[in-house]
């Protein structure tokens, strides 16, 4: 027996030592982790730098934090928050332009003037550019935009949108985690009785924000009490619009090169039955920019304003960035040059409105075509600045745009919607001249597709389309392939060797002369017909025609009747 008591005593033992550390291992395993998350690591943020929670999510770009002033990069602000700043590197200028006028503030300095031209001061520079980055101070960011943030000792709390958001209470003291589990770190401890906002619930654990933007999880047993909030919207800024011009019913526009008809053939041309005009507004292409600094070439003629609004027609110069360039060999004209320079683009804004006046012009048309992507941003500031002025002077302004598509969206007809008063797609060029690709100009799909795609961002009383009253003539012998211009009025001498193509909605011809295939794609009533009733079905704005001299009387009878539609 004695020597049975050592070997229990040894296996008690063992049973208590197991006990105690299978014991220890069920105890760490449910108790509450105690670890701290390290919160510089889980804001992704250095000294002066703070995270982002824009709503309920923390973004990847960090604001810079500079004494007690914070600031955003620009890109940030652009990308969450207001598109309309626009800053000049060479000229270390930030602009923000609305309908009455541009607020301007210099690189690193405290003072900027507003939209009216009046002299302001902030406690900080409202922008510094650091290692080539300009930030942008959040408070001169809200002197434009309605947003609001709060800071925190290494986030802030950004609100653009505001709604109805549900909130709990804490039933007991309790942690706020990075993740759901009682082992993960602790982001913040949390008392009974603190409100919190619930941004997702799950079986055991939800998603939370604490008051101070804190945003992690909470197990469900400590949260209890749900109800509603409205939050309540920051309205403070209130945007100047654009007060739009439009003519009374349907714009129906002509226009007029130098090189194609004088006022009086043009007006010849589309004088219909009735003895009026099928055009309201003759845009005389007179104005191509001409050199870096702001030069323009011009062909303007005050007798034909005069003439034109004899006959009741309004005239809208037309100023392009390509007829100069391409009249003149050796001339070195570079639209991004010229639009991305303030001084030079301010200065071009200012002669365009004072040509204008002074030639006694109703309006100012725009066609800059073949713009690059980095250009884009350069070519809407233009707009806007040239928007200012011509609400200030009554006049009209128009863009002529490309049919949209994802590769030239940056010309921003969504902008060009609210500060322009007419959007001209120009519904032709499906294949170009020197394209070597031989098709249509303006089949209806292209037409009917583009004028939607237009729609999705522009009103539709601002927007008109474009016809071409011309059509090219294609050329292929062996690999090589040429085309050549015909005019509208010259289409019937195609017509005998054409059959119709309902899916085009136009006349397809095809022949062979020698080595040669020839093929034309056929503009007539037939096919304007057709797009003027798509036109009218989707309630644009009006017509565009490119251009007089090039179209006959049944043509101009059609547009006639489309506008008085």
């Amino acid at each position: 027996m004695k020597r049975i008591i050592p070997v229990i005593v040894a296996l008690l033992l063992i049973v208590l030592i197991g006990g105690v550390y299978f014991g220890g291992k069920l105890v760490d395993k449910y108790s509450y982790g105690k670890e701290k998350a390290d919160l510089d690591e889980y804001y992704g943020v250095t000294d002066g730098r703070l995270a982002i929670i824009l709503q309920d999510n923390m973004v990847e770009e960090k604001a810079l934090l500079q004494g007690d002033t914070v600031y955003f990069d620009l890109d940030t602000v652009h990308k969450y928050l207001n598109e309309g700043f626009y800053a000049d590197y060479n000229e270390q200028k930030l602009l923000y332009t609305t309908a009455e006028g541009t607020a301007e503030a210099a690189f690193g300095q405290t003072g900027y003037k507003s939209t009216k031209g009046e002299d302001r001061q902030m406690s900080d520079a409202v922008c510094r550019l650091e290692d080539g980055v300009l930030y942008v101070a959040a408070d001169y960011v809200r002197q434009f935009t309605n947003y609001e943030y709060t800071r925190y000792d290494r986030h802030l709390q950004v609100y653009t949108e505001w709604g109805v958001r549900e909130v709990m209470t804490v039933s007991k003291n309790t942690q706020v985690r990075t993740r759901g589990g009682i082992k993960s770190p602790i982001l913040r401890e949390l008392k009974k009785g603190e409100t919190v906002e619930l941004l997702k619930q799950m079986d055991t654990w939800s998603l939370i924000k604490t008051s101070d933007a804190v945003v992690g999880y909470v197990e469900n047993k400590r949260l209890g009490g749900l109800s509603t909030e409205i939050e309540t919207p920051v309205t403070d800024y209130v945007e100047p619009e654009h007060v739009d011009l439009s003519l009374e019913g349907k714009l129906s526009l002509g226009w007029n090169p130098v090189w194609s008809a004088s006022l009086q053939e043009a007006l010849a041309e589309c004088r219909t039955s009735d003895g009026g005009y099928a055009i309201n507004v003759i845009a005389p292409v007179w104005f191509s920019l001409s050199d870096n600094a702001g030069g323009f070439r011009s062909y303007a003629d005050a007798d034909y304003v005069k003439q034109a609004h004899d006959k009741g027609l309004q005239v809208w110069g037309t100023w392009d960035n390509f007829n100069y360039a391409a009249e003149v060999e050796g001339s070195d004209v570079n639209t991004l040059e010229i639009l991305s320079s303030t001084s030079v683009r301010r200065k071009l804004v200012s002669d365009m409105v004072n040509t204008t006046r002074e030639y006694g012009l109703d309006g100012i048309n725009i066609d800059f075509e073949s713009l690059t992507k980095d250009c884009g941003e350069h070519f809407i500031q233009f707009l806007r600045e040239l928007s200012v002025l011509c609400q200030e002077s009554g006049l009209f302004l128009s863009v002529a745009d490309h049919v949209p598509y994802d590769y030239n969206e940056y010309y921003r007809l969504d902008i060009q919607g609210r500060i322009v008063d007419y959007v001209i797609i120009m519904g032709y060029d499906e294949h170009w001249s020197g394209s070597g690709d031989p098709g249509s100009s303006a089949c209806i799909g292209f037409v009917s597709e583009g004028l939607d795609r237009t729609l999705e961002k522009v009103p539709a009383e601002k927007v008109v389309n474009a016809l071409p009253f011309y059509m090219l003539l294609w050329k292929t012998e062996g690999t090589k392939v040429t085309d050549s211009s015909v005019r509208l009025k010259g289409a019937s001498a195609y017509m005998d060797k054409a059959a119709w193509d309902e899916e085009l909605g136009q006349y397809y011809a095809e022949w062979q002369e020698g080595d040669a295939v020839f093929r034309i794609w056929i503009e007539n009533e037939e096919s304007l017909r057709i797009k003027l009733n798509v036109m009218n079905a989707k309630e644009i704005g009006g017509a565009a025609v490119w251009c007089l001299g090039y179209g006959n009387s049944g043509a101009w009878e059609l547009v006639k009747n489309y506008v008085g539609s």
